[in-house]
């Protein structure tokens, strides 16, 4: 049974940084598109960064300089490393992944992800 298990997240000061983790189990990590959304209550979730088996890396405009998304093959997790957080950051963050190692140009699109973890809640108070 796939699993995906988020942790690391918190509450900061805007401007601090925080690291997410997401630790993946029961299919192959390392083949898989994998990514993090955000979303807000009663909002749609949104597309944060996405990364697959290879070296290319996609981000929303909104963090872009600012995240960073990493994978650690050999312990089967994601990170996303999160810098200059601003109060517009707060939300649930949940990390998914896909059945195939394309992301491309729909990463951004929730229904394509066929695996959710249960999601972390960052806090940015300003």
């Amino acid at each position: 049974q796939v699993q995906l298990v988020e942790s690391g997240g918190g509450s900061v000061q805007a401007g601090g940084s925080l690291r997410l983790s997401c630790t993946a189990s029961g299919y192959t990590y390392p083949g898989n598109c994998m990514a993090w959304f955000r979303q807000l209550p009663g909002k749609e979730r949104e597309g944060v960064a996405a990364r697959p088996p290879g070296g290319v890396r996609y981000y929303a405009d909104s963090v872009k300089g600012r995240f960073t998304i990493s994978r650690d093959n050999a312990k089967n997790t994601m990170y996303l490393e999160m810098n200059a957080l601003e109060p517009e950051d707060t939300a649930m963050y949940y990390c998914a992944a896909r059945g195939s190692p394309q992301c491309t140009a729909n990463w951004r699109v929730a229904a394509s992800y066929s695996y959710w973890g249960q999601g972390t809640q960052v806090t940015v108070s300003s």
